[in-house]
Order: C-alpha cells, then structure tokens, then sequence
C-alpha cells in the first residue's frame, strides 16, 4: 500500500511539472516613420497627461513632471540625449513602469534617440 502510494504521488508531482508552461509575451514594436520630428511638448508631455504620470510625480518623488518642469526634470538626470536604451526614463518605462503603450514607448524613444531637445 505504501509503494502504491509513492507511485500516486510521484506521477502527480511529474503530472504537475509537464503541465506548467509559460506564455511567451511578444511586445509590439512600432516604427516611427523615417523623418518623423517628435516633439517634446506636442508628443512627450501628452503621454504623461495620458497616463496619469503626475499622480505620483508632482514634485514629491522624481522626476517631477508637473507641467513646467518636465523637460528640465528628465534632461540629463534621467535621459542620455541620443541614446534611448541607456536612459533610465526610457529604461523603467519600456520595463512596464506605469504600463505605457508601445506606441509612446517609441515616440519617447525616437525623442531620445533624436537628440532628447526641448522643442
């Protein structure tokens, strides 16, 4: 009774392991057309309006990103002009922080990568 009941046991825990499989989450990646002039105030400040970003940062924890300080918030403490993937604004974001649409990730990007200017 006691073998039967190991047998049971270990074809329920290998049952278990065979079943567990995960999801593989393909991010959508959106190009920005060739040419394409994204702008700080037309493009960028919207997406923190849009995503509620100033609940959290207005002035209490950085960046502060109330209207008026956005630009000299982020510029250069947590943007390298010209170099998306090692700004660390563009780093928490693309990481899900505060669940930004892949469109906005790459407008904030292509800012970046274009020069982060305050245009």
């Amino acid at each position: 009774m006691k073998k039967l009941l190991q047998l049971i046991i270990l074809i329920t825990i290998a049952l278990n392991l065979n079943s567990c499989y995960y999801d593989e989450i393909f991010e959508q990646e959106i190009d920005i057309p060739e040419g394409t002039v994204v702008e700080f105030a037309a493009d960028i400040i919207p997406i923190f309006a849009l995503n509620n970003c100033t609940n959290c940062h207005n002035g209490a924890q950085d960046p502060n990103l109330t209207p008026g300080n956005e630009y000299n918030s982020l510029v250069p403490e947590y943007v390298v002009a010209g170099n998306a993937n090692n700004s660390e604004f563009y780093s928490k974001l693309s990481g899900g922080h505060a669940n930004v649409d892949a469109t906005s990730l790459a407008l904030i990007a292509e800012w970046i990568n274009s020069g982060a200017l305050n245009n």
